[in-house]
Parts: structure tokens; sequence; C-alpha cells
């Protein structure tokens, strides 16, 4: 019988821990799986093959600097170039979720790929184009843990997304749209689905203040069951080309319509400090729902901590 080698695969998350690698976590089952020995890495140690993960640029994090003891190092993720993919074997293996204990009981994956809109702030569109294609069961990657967190991009836009709505609804597990929800692909049936998915908060966006969306908003508001604002959660988009006063007026026509606006800054580095401002005002809720006006604002108000 030929003897079959155990590869020393040693694993480096380049962000670090605060958030799970979901393409580390497929790589570490499919490789135990194989009968492989699999860890994180160790500069310690020598492997045979180690996998960098990195998701983001320089804009937000450094890439690894240290050295890597290893006959063979594979990067990938957004962070290293857009065009790198998993093999299919490895995609559609289920998550070694004991890579990451600090968050078990939570399930993470995608159901779908894609998104048409083609946003300028956003690579989604580029990394894996603008048909929108369900890309894997629930079942795939979901076995009974007590939180869902999807990754999908823009579930909406998938033609089949009714299905996959009603799979979420079926769990009777508490689902996060984490990248949140086209509010303009809201219709009276989804709105329905939506309904009967368990969530703690909702998430959608307005990014482009010269398109109106409060129709939109207003339409999801009437179909809607959830009725506490703080369960309706709007990510702003600023510093994008948008003035402080088109900012100022998206925040302010949410929270009239009873949403949750959440201030998010392009490029943080090169926010001007009204921008800053507008951000710590709305983001820290306590002071949000006292100070009503953001000229009264003040950035030293002893209600709470602006700490940037």
């Amino acid at each position: 019988m030929k003897e079959v080698r155990i590869i020393g695969i040693g694993l480096i998350d380049v962000y670090g821990h605060n958030w799970p690698n979901l393409c580390l976590m497929k790589l570490s089952a499919y490789h135990k799986a194989r009968g492989d020995a699999v860890e994180w890495y160790d500069r310690k140690g020598w492997y045979d093959l180690v996998y960098l993960s990195r998701v983001f640029t320089d804009t937000y994090s450094k890439d690894y600097q240290g050295p890597v003891n290893a006959d063979c190092v594979i990067k990938g993720g957004t962070g290293y170039n857009l065009t790198n993919r998993l093999p299919d074997a490895v995609e559609h293996t289920r998550p070694d979720s004991a890579l990451y204990p600090q968050f078990a009981g939570t399930s993470y994956g995608f159901l779908t790929r894609g998104c048409p809109r083609n946003c300028g702030f956003c690579i989604v569109s580029q990394k894996e184009g603008r048909r929108f294609v369900a890309v894997a069961e629930l079942s795939e990657f979901w076995d009974g843990q007590k939180e869902i967190k999807l990754l999908d991009a823009n579930l909406l836009a998938c033609p089949d997304h009714g299905r996959l709505l009603q799979q979420l609804a079926d769990s009777r597990t508490y689902v996060d749209f984490t990248q949140g929800l086209d509010i303009r692909l809201v219709t009276e049936d989804n709105a329905a689905l939506l309904n009967r998915v368990r969530t703690k908060t909702l998430h959608f966006a307005w990014d482009n203040p010269q398109e109106d969306l409060l129709p939109f908003f207003r339409q999801f508001d009437k179909w809607s069951r959830i009725r506490d604002s703080r369960r309706r959660r709007v990510y702003v988009l600023t510093n994008f080309g948008s003035t402080h006063e088109e900012d100022l007026y998206r925040v302010e026509a949410l929270r009239s319509l009873g949403f949750d606006p959440y201030v998010m800054i392009y490029e943080r580095p090169s926010a001007p400090p009204e921008t800053r401002r507008l951000q710590r005002w709305v983001n820290n809720k306590r002071i949000f729902h006292t100070v009503k006006d953001f000229a009264d604002y003040e950035p030293n108000w002893k209600g709470g901590s602006h700490a940037d």
C-alpha cells in the first residue's frame, strides 16, 4: 500500500482575528479532510505550504511583514488581487468553524455572488462580476448554528433570491445580512419573505445623494413589520463626491422616516473635519438621540465619547 504523506499546512490571517477569514476556514477544512496537519502559522516551525489571506489593501490594513518558513507560499484575497479564486473543491467545502473558536455558534457564507451596480467605491463587480448568480444552498455552510452571517453583496439582485430567503426563513435562525440589502430591489413579495426571516437588524445603504431613495424607504416602511428604528439601519456614504449639505440631508431624511442612519466615510484619512464631526454625531447614538440638531452638536460634549 502506498504511504500517504501528511502535509504540514500553515495559515496566516493577515487582517488578524477580528473577523473570521472564510477562505482560510474552507482551506483548513479541505486539508484536514485530506489528512493534512493544519495550524495557525508559527514562525518557529517549517511548513510544506503556507496560505496568506488578505481581505483589505494598505488603506485599511498592512500586509504581513514577518518571515514565512515554507517550501511553498500561496497568497490570496482581495488585499492581494481581484483575480484569484479558490478551486471548486475548496469553495464548496463546509468551513472549519474550529479555526475561530471565539465565533462559535455563528455560521458565515455566501448564497450568491456578483452585483449589477458597478459602484465606483466598491470592488465587488470587478471581483465577482455584474452577473448575479446563486452559488450555494444554505445547508452548504450552516448546520444548526444560532446565527447566520451572510456575506452576499446584493442578495436581492439574484433572480433566485425568493427561494434563498425561504431557506433562511425556514432555518428559524437569526440572520445578519452583513453587506446590506438593496432598498431599490425590495418588493411587496420579498418584503413578506423578509418579515419571516429572524433578524436583529436589517441594513440598507444610501450611497449616492443624487439618487432619491426616499420613495423606496417609504415603501419598505409600509410593508415591513419592523417598527423599531434601531433595527432599520441605513449606511450613509460620505467623502465620495458628496457635499456636507447632501450628507446631512440624507441623515435627517432617514431619521424622519424612522430609520437609523450610520455614517460611513470613504478613505477616512482624506475626509474633511466637518465630515468626521458628522460621523461622530450620528454614530454615537446616545448623542444623536439627545442632540437633535447637528448645529447644536459640540464635539467635546460630556454626554459621551467622541474619540475617532
